[in-house]
């Protein structure tokens, strides 16, 4: 816990959570919202079209948007780690974290997977296999558990106080 409070009030932190500057915490926050909006946005529209909604859509152009995904896994990855920082000992101590976490790996490696039906397969537009269809329902399913349990983190297990530490449960 020592460790994690010294995170918290680290200066960088302490700027990031108390600051009025759009820069800090309004930023870092927009910031991570845009970018995961990207991620799931990119992720569900590929995996719904395997899933063999708008048909006419070919599959292998498709495989041009995984960088721009990825770019902007990343910089959600970042714009998290700043999140978590300021408040560490509440977010660590709240089972929807860990629930949150566990989703979102599970859904960046199923699109691995999807990335993998969406290139690996030029005549891929003549059908997706039952496989394909797993792993896109999969992403679509993933996706939004992680989504909802990012939510639900502002209600359910250890709430932040105003102070910065975690102090009550809810729920």
């Amino acid at each position: 816990m020592e460790l994690l409070h010294a995170i918290e009030t680290a200066p960088f932190c302490a700027w990031v959570r108390e600051s009025n500057s759009l820069w800090a915490y309004p930023g870092i926050l927009f910031l991570h919202t845009l970018t995961m909006a990207l991620v799931v946005g990119i992720s569900l529209m590929i995996a719904v079209r395997l899933l063999g909604f708008a048909p006419r859509l070919p599959v292998a152009p498709l495989d041009r948007f995984f960088p721009v995904m990825w770019g902007a896994f990343w910089l959600s990855t970042l714009s998290g780690m700043i999140l978590l920082a300021i408040d560490a000992t509440a977010k660590l101590r709240n089972p929807v974290f860990g629930l949150k976490m566990l989703l979102i790996a599970l859904a960046a490696g199923d699109m691995v997977l999807v990335r993998r039906v969406v290139a690996g397969d030029p005549v891929l537009d003549a059908g997706v296999t039952a496989r394909g269809k797993l792993i896109a329902a999969a992403a679509v399913v993933l996706w939004l558990g992680a989504t909802t349990a990012g939510r639900l983190m502002a209600y359910l297990g250890v709430i932040a106080s105003a102070a910065g530490g975690a102090d009550r449960f809810a729920g």
